[in-house]
């Protein structure tokens, strides 16, 4: 649904980043991600129920359009959860003081551009998305590649 504005529109699209919402960033760099931070996260993960999300409407943050999800307690436990388990890595890098789950679709564009959007994605929503794992992506410099895939529980 949103892949054709993400790719022109969002760096992180260009960048191997699939459509997603973010679960925790930044995490820990990747020289530190071992058996035992796969093992962790598979514990902390799995202790978490998968659940659906659904997209009705479109949100923004400053030059940033993005899909809400709802409900987004569940996304907000997975964050709190990790971050709980490695305080190295807060939210954001702890440059935010609310977690704000969301699906980035276009950044650093002007209003009449989201508008367009927004417009656009209008007569596609709402859809339904089920999570059922958490995938981990690594940057290699270059491009975010992922790294492993960790099931939520059933």
């Amino acid at each position: 649904m949103v892949r054709r504005w993400r790719e022109r529109l969002d760096p992180s699209a260009q960048a191997g980043v699939p459509a997603h919402v973010t679960v925790l960033f930044p995490f820990l760099d990747e020289s530190r991600i071992d058996a035992r931070v796969y093992s962790a996260l598979a514990d902390v993960l799995g202790s978490h129920q998968a659940f659906d999300l659904r997209f009705k409407k479109c949100g923004r943050l400053p030059e940033v359009l993005y899909l809400v999800p709802e409900p987004d307690t569940p996304l907000r436990q997975l964050t709190e959860a990790i971050a709980e388990r490695w305080p190295e890595a807060p939210p954001y890098g702890g440059r935010f003081a609310e977690i704000v789950p969301h699906l980035t679709i276009a950044q650093g564009q002007e209003d009449a551009v989201l508008q367009e959007i927004e417009a656009d994605l209008a007569s596609r929503l709402p859809f339904t998305s089920h999570v059922a794992s958490v995938e981990l992506m690594v940057h290699d410099g270059v491009k975010w590649q992922e790294q492993g895939s960790f099931a939520l529980g059933e």
